[in-house]
């Protein structure tokens, strides 16, 4: 039975928070130009949210960091005790000091972020960020959210996955799932990224014997800050490498914020190559540049890891990777915030196995030490 993408008839509710009167005039403005959203409410400072997301349960949040009574990141916990699913996104400046915040409020379980523009002066910027940035991460987000669609999903026991907007990808046949020794783990990333990595490195009481190669989209100084967080679980270092860094087993290696990561055979040895090149899938870092050098470098033996993001980077490195004779796993839809990049892999029945982030570990592990 065909089933075609969900629809529905009522707008996306979205509460607005920010101390500014003129951001949230601002922010307002341009959420309401466009028809399937609903702007149901502003507040002032966290406080006020938590008692209106109680009161009129909007379908998502924009949540301002630095504001009076209770800033954001308080919010933001006190929110979570509550609700633990309702998007939330922060709304931060990309300096030092906003970058290193908002990673520790997604960390937190912020559903994800947007850069808030420094000038609303330039109007014409402004508007690009709210409709090409804040409006795409909004609609995504709340696909997931409306409280029904999972249930109707599961008791349809199908997947919903729009592929108009997918590149073109052969389905995958079924392929025998021979066991290899695995010799690198690549992970490709993005919306809900940081809480889930946090998860899947705390989980670990010991470092994996190979090495492990991220790529979560994020601009520069917040993949520092996430790295140095996953750190600080004190299991596996993990830094941003430099260019021509050697690989080590049992550490990670992050890729920083606009640059692609790529691996490259010297020897014995696999050195990581970092560049500027154009990005790919609106991406830089893209999990396809590191999954496609991944499939060339280690061939059978690299296992790609897909988690919760929007889009579909990393479907076309996965297909390299199995085709190398390498295999993938796919972060289930139900533990992902966005189901986008790993239901695109599963949608290509290019996946080795769909698993659940508080399995995701464990699975990892084993696949590593055999």
């Amino acid at each position: 039975m065909q089933i075609e993408p969900l629809k529905y008839s009522e707008k996306i509710r979205v509460l607005i928070v920010d101390d500014s009167s003129v951001m949230r005039r601002f922010i307002m403005s341009g959420l309401m130009a466009h028809p399937e959203i609903e702007v149901i409410g502003t507040c002032e400072n966290g406080l006020e949210a938590i008692a209106d997301i109680k009161r009129i349960k909007p379908d998502v949040v924009t949540l301002d960091i630095e504001m009076p009574v209770m800033d954001g990141l308080t919010a933001l916990k006190k929110i979570r005790l509550f609700d633990r699913d309702l998007p939330i996104i922060m709304f931060s400046s990309q300096t030092h000091k906003g970058a290193e915040i908002t990673i520790e409020a997604l960390t937190l379980g912020a559903s994800d972020y947007v850069g808030k523009p420094t000038n609303i002066s330039d109007r014409a910027e402004a508007v690009r960020i709210l409709d090409e940035v804040l409006v795409p991460k909004i609609k995504d987000l709340c696909k997931k959210n409306i409280r029904s669609t999972r249930t109707i999903i599961k008791k349809l026991d199908k997947v919903v996955v729009t592929k108009s907007a997918l590149p073109e990808i052969p389905i995958a046949t079924a392929r025998k799932k021979t066991i290899v020794k695995i010799e690198a783990v690549c992970i490709g990333i993005s919306t809900g990224g940081p809480a889930a990595l946090m998860k899947l490195f705390s989980a670990w009481k010991s470092p994996l014997s190979v090495p492990i190669f991220i790529v979560q989209h994020m601009p520069p100084k917040f993949t520092e800050y996430l790295a140095e967080r996953l750190t600080d679980l004190g299991v596996i270092v993990t830094a941003e490498p430099k260019d021509a860094e050697l690989a080590v087993p049992g550490r990670a290696y992050m890729a920083p914020g606009g640059k692609h990561m790529e691996l490259l055979r010297s020897g014995a040895k696999v050195l990581i190559s970092l560049n500027e090149r154009p990005p790919e899938n609106s991406c830089r870092p893209a999990v396809d540049v590191l999954f496609r050098s991944a499939a060339k470098v280690y061939g059978p033996s690299v296992l790609g890891v897909v988690m919760t993001g929007m889009g579909y980077d990393g479907l076309k490195g996965s297909k390299e990777i199995v085709d190398a004779g390498g295999q993938i796993l796919a972060q289930d839809e139900d533990s992902s915030v966005v189901w986008g990049m790993p239901g695109a892999v599963v949608n290509a029945n290019l996946h080795y196995k769909v698993v659940a982030l508080d399995q995701l570990s464990t699975e990892i592990s084993l696949r590593v030490q055999r």
